[in-house]
């Protein structure tokens, strides 16, 4: 990535000299098919920007990464092209008050899910794109300048093949062949009949919202309509699109009822129609991220398009993005963060509204359960890495910003924007936010003008608050301490907070502190107060005099964002009766605390085991169930003294076999049970009944093994060597499709072969060749808990070669090769030793680099401590 990196100072510097008025982008897309050229495959970008300098005679730069540049003109005036480009950045000297750049360039087509990514669907040949840019990928594309605060407006066209059709932000249509010149192809492909689009400026908008989508796409219709106050109606036109070998699988039905439900919602709440005219939503091949907010045009991962059966969580998942991206349409693409610094001005509010809306507008009531027991161990996690940064963090240049899409800006930031409704009442939240709207439209804020209309509406210092919540970094722990008389009745109940040394900040926490008690079989609140906890020690004056609990339940409800501790009573409740909590959040709640007791090695991973096979078969939250069963082999695999860890991989096959055969034939508790049990598999029995379940020589009552459920059943047979490459070709010849061949490659690499680990290692870490999906997959077939031997030479191979890679690749795949292929399962003294030598011999690396590998140290240094834990426990 050299020369690539934008400072903060620079983008300061630039924004105070430039204003940019708009941009004219044309692309000639119709390279994208046809035989590929000797070099890199390229297109046409041919590019106007309009612009303004606030100091005429200045010097400035365009962003522009092109394989080529065929020519640069400012102002009329013909640059050098080998002087002013350097791969990079494009020199701009002697600036007038008004000024004209037109930039012709040859830009590359991407394999790596950033810039123009170019796929090719194995299942017919067609070639699919879109663009992806977030948060400096658009200069891939075209010249630009590159940083959130310099909008503009943009008019896009594009040339494309025969039978193409192409999409942007704004609406548009192909345009007839004789109405307009058109323009050469000079992108390796040859010159080929095809259609000319064009597309109607945008509102001001950044470069990294700015989209195209190309090809033969499946399109789907609908439309929303709306009667505003003022009289008059919103019509927004609503699409859907996909691939076309998914489109007897597309059910776009649901994304449209998931959306009319989030444009009610968000009018409603907002007072601010949408703004950006039509609302097309693509679903697209080899997607790095989960989705993205382009305006008018959200682009999402092509897995929420669901092959074979799925579980209602599945469902909620894609539900939550839809609305998570259409609350962006608000913050973030309407009002927009200066620079990256503030990205939780749209992060953290996006997914706090995405559950929000989901749980007031949707079937999935729920989601706050979900968001306690799902996104908050993101940022509980996140939040005790060396690496953990306030919510409004230091962003110096673009590769902080790439890492910084983690679980403190987004979950983090959301719990604590949850934690802001209670503690300013939702009136006033929304009235802040309708407020912020009005005074920002089409522009770009920083932290203190949200705080403004905060204060503004609350009457709340709000500055105590951010400095508590949004500067500082860390998760506080929340432990009840209670006392009783003679009558088993309380007579003070305190809560204590605590901070980590290297986060000392304790923080005011608005919580409900609960108090429950078992009635006939079942574990039911009798008692709540809500308290406001200040400093290491509060007491909730308003339980005393309440009978004595048998479950003190710090933060019911989930109002702040804490880490929860338990006293010994309760702890013992929680191991004898968590499945009899008859409230789902609550019990997710206990799952919550459960896990971060393992994961910080104050529970053996033993104990957790025991508790997940005792409990997880009741329940009844299908989420929560997908969170346990993934926990509770994290446990194993990783926290898990190595000398229980066989032992306990066979109990939980036992365990999810067991659940297996009891689950209600044909529910989804059923299939997530099955799912389990394939990825536990331990025994030659296990093996067995895998095999039997392909062959269809072995059947469980109501359990369809679709194409999805096969591709589980058979990894787990290739890891363990009793699944050869005939039979994983056998099984890609069943399922000859994008999807089908990610599974393929995952399962070749999973191979218990020296062989096998050499080719994975040689195709991810000294070749390109791969696409950003395939790099993915292999990196996870290759990774093995039961092949730790087998992975162990490749500890010294991976620090000998992540400084080379983190230079020669994209940042998404340098990213994807350091965290996905450090050592982690080689979960000893020797590899910490090894990465701390690493890390002090290269004091020099990239910032970004050290920050993944000291992350990846931390998470191995926990491993340890958990096995100490362990292992203490069976020593007693």
């Amino acid at each position: 990535m050299p020369g690539e990196n934008l400072s903060r100072d620079e983008a300061r510097e630039r924004a105070e000299l430039l204003s940019v008025e708009g941009y004219d982008v044309s692309l000639d897309l119709r390279s994208a098919v046809g035989e590929a050229p000797a070099g890199p495959r390229t297109f046409r970008s041919l590019t106007t920007i309009r612009f303004r300098s606030a100091r005429p005679g200045a010097s400035t730069f365009a962003d522009l990464i092109a394989p080529s540049v065929t020519s640069v003109t400012l102002n009329g005036r013909a640059l050098d092209v080998a002087e002013v480009f350097d791969g990079s950045r494009i020199a701009l000297d002697d600036l007038a008050a008004d000024n004209v750049l037109v930039v012709d360039a040859q830009c590359a087509y991407s394999r790596t899910g950033e810039g123009m990514h170019r796929f090719v669907d194995p299942e017919d040949g067609e070639v699919y794109l879109y663009t992806q840019y977030e948060p400096a990928d658009s200069r891939r594309v075209f010249a630009n300048f590159e940083q959130p605060d310099l909008k503009a407006r943009f008019t896009f066209e594009a040339q494309a093949p025969e039978g193409w059709t192409v999409w942007s932000n704004g609406a548009g249509g192909q345009v007839q062949e004789g109405a307009r010149e058109a323009l050469p192809n000079k992108g390796g492909g040859g010159r080929r009949a095809g259609g000319v689009w064009r597309f109607a400026a945008t509102e001001p908008i950044s470069t990294y919202i700015t989209c195209v989508v190309a090809g033969p796409y499946h399109y789907v219709t609908d439309s929303y309509t709306r009667a505003l106050d003022d009289g008059r109606t919103l019509e927004i036109p609503l699409g859907a699109l996909c691939r076309k070998g998914l489109a007897k699988h597309f059910d776009a039905d649901d994304v449209f009822l998931v959306t009319k439900q989030g444009l009610d919602f968000f009018h409603d709440n907002f007072d601010f129609p949408y703004p950006f005219g039509k609302y097309d939503q693509a679903f697209v091949p080899e997607y790095n991220l989960g989705a993205m907010e382009n305006p008018g045009l959200v682009t999402f991962r092509e897995e929420y398009i669901y092959r074979g059966k799925v579980t209602q969580a599945a469902y909620e998942r894609r539900a939550n993005v839809i609305l998570h991206e259409m609350a962006h349409m608000w913050f973030g693409d309407l009002v927009t963060m200066v620079w990256w610094d503030d990205l939780w001005l749209k992060e953290s509010f996006a997914d706090f509204m995405g559950s929000f809306s989901l749980a007031e507008a949707t079937r999935f009531t729920n989601s706050w359960v979900t968001f306690a027991n799902n996104r908050k161990a993101w940022a509980y996690r996140a939040d005790q890495l060396p690496s953990t940064h306030p919510i409004t963090a230091d962003i110096r240049d673009l590769e902080d910003a790439k890492l910084n899409f983690d679980g403190i800006t987004y979950a983090k930031g959301a719990s604590v924007l949850k934690q802001l409704v209670a503690y300013v009442g939702r009136d006033d939240f929304l009235e802040g936010a309708r407020r912020y709207f009005k005074r920002h439209a089409y522009g770009n804020t920083r932290l203190g003008d949200l705080l403004a209309v905060l204060e503004e509406v609350s009457g709340r210092d709000m500055a105590t608050w951010s400095q508590s919540w949004l500067q500082t970094a860390g998760v506080n722990s929340l432990t009840p301490v209670a006392t009783y008389d003679a009558g088993d009745r309380i007579t003070e109940l305190a809560v204590l907070q605590e901070a980590a040394a290297s986060h000392p900040t304790l923080r005011p926490h608005r919580v409900a502190v609960g108090l429950y008690r078992n009635e006939a079989g079942a574990l039911v609140r009798y008692a709540r107060a809500e308290a406001d906890v200040e400093g290491p020690r509060t007491v909730v004056t308003e339980l005393a005099g309440a009978e004595r609990p048998d479950l003190i339940l710090v933060n019911d409800d989930d109002l702040t964002y804490c880490k929860i501790r338990f006293d010994e009573a309760s702890l013992a409740t929680l191991r004898a009766h968590l499945g009899d909590i008859s409230d789902p959040l609550a019990r997710a709640l206990c799952w919550s605390a459960l896990w971060n007791l393992t994961r910080d090695a104050l529970m053996p991973a033993r104990d957790f085991v025991a508790l997940v096979l005792a409990h997880a078969g009741r329940e009844s939250d299908i989420g929560v169930l997908q969170m346990l069963h993934a926990w509770t082999q994290s446990a194993v695999t990783h926290y898990a003294a190595p000398a229980w860890r066989e032992e306990g991989g066979r109990l939980l096959a036992e365990g999810a076999l067991h659940e297996l055969r009891l689950a209600e034939p044909g529910s989804q508790h059923q299939l997530t049970w099955a799912r389990f049990f394939a990825a536990t598999a331990a025994t030659d029995a296990d093996f067995q009944l895998l095999r039997g379940l392909l062959a269809g020589t072995a059947k469980i009552d109501g359990l369809d093994v679709d194409q999805e459920l096969r591709w589980a059943l058979l990894e787990p047979l290739a890891a363990h060597g009793i699944a050869d490459e005939g039979v994983i070709d056998a099984e890609l010849a069943r399922d000859d499709t994008a999807s089908g061949k990610r599974h393929h490659v995952r399962c070749l690499a999973a191979r218990p072969s020296e062989a096998v680990k050499a080719q994975a290692w040689a195709q991810v870490v000294e070749s390109d060749a791969l696409s950003n999906a395939l790099v993915e997959a292999t990196i996870s077939g290759f990774n093995q808990p039961s092949q730790r031997a087998l992975t162990a030479p490749y500890a010294a191979k991976y620090f000998a070669a992540i400084e080379r890679v983190w230079a020669e690749r994209s940042i998404q795949i340098g990213m994807d090769v350091v965290k996905g292929l450090f050592p982690g399962l080689q979960d000893d003294e020797a590899t910490l030793a090894a990465t701390d030598a690493w890390l002090a011999a290269h004091e020099g690396a990239a910032p970004a680099l050290r920050r993944l590998v000291l992350e990846a140290r931390d998470d191995l240094a926990r491993t340890l401590r958990g096995q100490a834990c362990d292992a203490t426990a069976a020593a007693r």
